[in-house]
């Protein structure tokens, strides 16, 4: 009976007891409520004090919360993934604005990242590789990737990672226009309103959809079909 158990386990693995709840798959990949702030603060102390002032102190405060926030989170000893792409993409996008002299190309790295992005994610779709499903295999299924032989999910993560890039391009553009527009106080709330709720929701989207596609029971066949 215990062979026979283990042999009704799902391929792809992602049942409940193999996969964490959707709520545990979205707090580590947003790095919960702690890593949304901390990630925001950056931009938030670098669009408030260059309103106030002028443009390399408001660069120089951004760059040191960001460090100061890496810095606390190694003394308590937590993950600093998240803080550490929040401390490198601050200090990329600072540096640009150092040494142009504008304010707005801090925000340069996002826009040609999110480009780039969006545009990886389309084309992934278009070979039938979707990478919505390659990312899906490393960071839920433990590497497997048996969804490949599998048309019905194939089909998922393709719609899936079409969705991700017309998001990922759409709100990109919204900031790529401001940027053209020299709106930079609006650019950098774009920057923080386009941030992680779209992304959020791409991957309440993602999760919940391949759940239920997963836990769907294969067709039964007809007697003597």
């Amino acid at each position: 009976m215990t062979t026979g158990q283990q042999h009704t386990e799902p391929e792809l693995g992602p049942g409940d007891e193999r996969l964490p709840s959707m709520a545990e798959q979205m707090a580590d990949q947003l790095g919960g409520w702690r890593g949304l702030v901390e990630s925001s603060i950056p931009v938030v102390v670098f669009v408030i004090a260059n309103v106030v002032g002028d443009l390399r102190p408001a660069v120089i405060a951004s760059v040191a919360v960001a460090l100061l926030i890496a810095g606390l989170r190694l003394a308590q000893r937590r993950p600093v993934r998240h803080a550490v792409n929040g401390l490198v993409g601050i200090a990329i996008g600072a540096a640009i604005a150092w040494r142009t002299g504008d304010e707005r190309d801090f925000y340069l790295p996002g826009i040609l990242y999110g480009i780039g992005y969006g545009l990886a994610l389309l084309l992934s779709a278009a070979i039938k590789q979707p990478l919505v499903g390659w990312i899906w295999s490393v960071l839920v299924a433990k590497g497997r990737s048996e969804w490949r032989d599998d048309p019905k999910l194939v089909r998922t993560f393709t719609q899936l990672t079409v969705l991700w890039g017309v998001v990922w391009l759409a709100k990109v553009g919204v900031q790529a226009g401001l940027y053209l527009a020299h709106q930079d106080t609006a650019l950098g709330v774009a920057r923080l309103a386009l941030g992680y709720p779209p992304y959020a929701l791409l991957l309440l989207i993602t999760v919940w959809v391949v759940r239920r596609v997963t836990r769907e029971p294969a067709p039964t066949p007809l007697p003597g079909a």
